[in-house]
């Protein structure tokens, strides 16, 4: 299935006053076009267009008002769906809060958030339904359970109605001339979304998010990138991630172009290459996959060193401007659907050879910087102005400075602007740590900013390894060299100190066993303990990776493909 282009020509990307004019002027300019295309849960492929969007969150929006919850914290959980982002948006349009719930929690953790948050209302997926009724039990405080995809059994409560029930007291209502939730006028600095960033309650923030901080990510994220109503992306990441529902959803309705939702991780290649997507938003993780498995069947088919060549060919083509990469890395593109030419990746450094790689085969790689208390967007790099290893340029109306001593290389990362955030919620200490007294944010990277502008993180403030002579070592500076080694799949480094108290700079590495097919476990560690001399050449001896320990488990990640650092031991 491939989404068909409906419009003749581009329209420029609109600057949104706020989320409402986002869907209105969506449905304006857009009418009938297909905005989603998505799975049922029989298996049927369904569309959701953009003037649908705005009929659906004004009837939920009303309707919320009716139950007396419009202005009220609404939490919403499951798979992406367009009806969940029907959700949010009413919630937020009606000066509501919405809190985003991460589908893969426990009953008991989503119960600790609903509380914490609360919310009065939970609207959920397929993903939830056994998990809200365990959820009635755990949450008497929540007045209504919402499902989207209810099952025969659903009403375990009273207080469940199904999303189409709630749309049908809100048609209901409008028909009649009800127009309250149409005329509300809408605060800006109010907080609109609450995002709990990954852990438990007890480790876990929740950043809260203006009305403004989202309009602003929004702009910012439309007016970097050079997409239009002519791109089709796929959206592969969970909603309740602030990376993907405002630089995944938001900005990309904005621009009127379509979006095909996955349904499973499982198909993802499969679903790149039946819908034939020309753009897409991924973090880290799936490029490196999507990298090393083009690399894998390559040197399956004993034709590595035809591959390099090709490649070195084509650059001293494309810099004679003869630009044939769509015949010489067909097969490559073809695997992806066949029009792929961009894809922005946030979360975590990109090896540049694999960048480099990507775009030999007529794959644009633009590195970008998030983090969720910016709502996420902080910069990116734009197409045509790539610099390796940088994650791009400071986006429209957000300014980052870097706090160092004139002495220093690097420093924190700070930042300004309508997207950061308000704060973290019933966390004064936090918000006051997290700012200093004149009002910058600090990130919590490590980075510095070179004299055109570009911003490079070189590490986690929290994850630095200092040494007993006072050297910093950034772990993330020694994965990204191990992550080029095709023998090693996944990395982590840490410092390991023993009796003495001395540190010991090591990396914890799962192999790559397809790579590695047909060796022992002490002919695996050979390999890999000759690559890291091959890496420790290269480095000062203060940055040696002095021990190695093999795990043939992967890491723990959270839902945005991030290693759950903590949990590694």
């Amino acid at each position: 299935m491939r989404m068909i282009n409906n419009l003749k020509g581009a329209k420029p990307p609109k600057v949104i006053s706020n989320l409402r004019h986002l869907v209105t002027s969506g449905a304006e300019c857009f009418g009938d076009r297909t905005l989603y295309f998505y799975k049922e849960r029989n298996g049927e492929y369904a569309e959701y267009s953009y003037s649908r969007l705005l009929t659906e969150m004004n009837r939920l929006g009303t309707a919320f008002s009716l139950l007396g919850i419009g202005d009220q914290h609404i939490a919403v959980s499951g798979d992406t769906h367009p009806r969940w982002i029907a959700t949010y948006l009413a919630c937020i349009n009606g000066n509501g809060c919405i809190v985003p719930i991460d589908k893969e929690l426990s009953a008991e953790a989503t119960a600790d958030f609903l509380k914490f948050g609360e919310c009065v209302c939970f609207v959920y997926t397929a993903a939830q339904n056994e998990k809200a009724k365990e959820l009635s039990a755990l949450c008497p405080e929540i007045r209504y359970f919402i499902p989207i995809e209810p099952e025969e059994d659903f009403r375990f409560s009273d207080k469940v109605y199904t999303v189409d029930e709630i749309l049908e007291m809100g048609e209901k209502a409008i028909s009649e001339g009800n127009d309250s939730y149409l005329q509300i006028s809408l605060e800006m600095e109010k907080m609109s979304a609450l995002i709990f960033t990954s852990g438990t309650t007890g480790t876990s923030k929740g950043v809260m998010l203006s009305h403004r901080n989202l309009t602003a990510a929004t702009n910012a994220s439309v007016l970097s990138m050079s997409y239009d109503d002519r791109n089709t992306f796929v959206s592969v990441l969970p909603p309740h991630h602030t990376y993907e529902i405002t630089c995944g959803h938001l900005a990309i309705m904005d621009l009127g172009a379509q979006i095909f939702i996955n349904d499973s991780l499982k198909h993802v290649l499969k679903n790149f290459k039946s819908f034939q997507p020309n753009a897409l938003m991924l973090v880290p993780l799936f490029v490196e996959t999507m990298h090393k498995r083009i690399w894998d069947e390559v040197r399956k088919k004993g034709l590595e060193k035809q591959m390099r060549a090709l490649i070195k060919m084509n650059s001293a083509l494309l810099s004679v401007r003869l630009d044939i990469r769509g015949k010489l890395f067909k097969q490559v593109n073809a695997a992806f659907g066949g029009n792929l030419k961009s894809i922005v990746c946030g979360g975590a450094p990109l090896s540049p050879d694999l960048i480099k790689d990507f775009y030999a085969f007529g794959i644009t790689v633009l590195e970008g910087y998030g983090i969720t208390e910016c709502a996420p967007l902080v910069s990116v790099n734009s197409p045509g102005k790539i610099k390796f290893r940088s994650v791009g340029t400071p986006v429209k109306g957000c300014t980052v400075m870097i706090d160092k001593k004139p002495e220093e290389e690097t420093g924190e990362i700070l930042v300004k602007g309508d997207n950061v955030m308000m704060g973290y919620y019933k966390n004064e200490e936090a918000t006051a740590e997290a700012f200093t007294e004149d009002g910058w944010f600090r990130t919590g990277d490590i980075g510095y900013m070179d004299d055109e502008g570009y911003i490079f993180i070189t590490g986690r403030k929290k994850n630095v390894i200092i040494l007993s002579n006072g050297k910093n070592v950034f772990p993330e500076e020694l994965e990204e060299y191990l992550a080029a080694v095709p023998a090693i799949l996944e990395s982590v480094v840490l410092a390991r100190t023993n009796d003495l108290g001395e540190q010991t700079i090591t990396a914890i590495v799962v192999p790559n066993e397809e790579i590695l097919a047909g060796k022992n476990k002490d002919e695996i560690y050979a390999e890999i303990k000759t690559a890291v001399n091959n890496i420790n050449r290269k480095l000062p001896s203060f940055k040696h990776i002095r021990k190695i320990e093999v795990r043939y488990d992967k890491f723990e990640r959270t839902t945005s493909k991030k290693i759950q650092r903590f949990k590694v031991n």
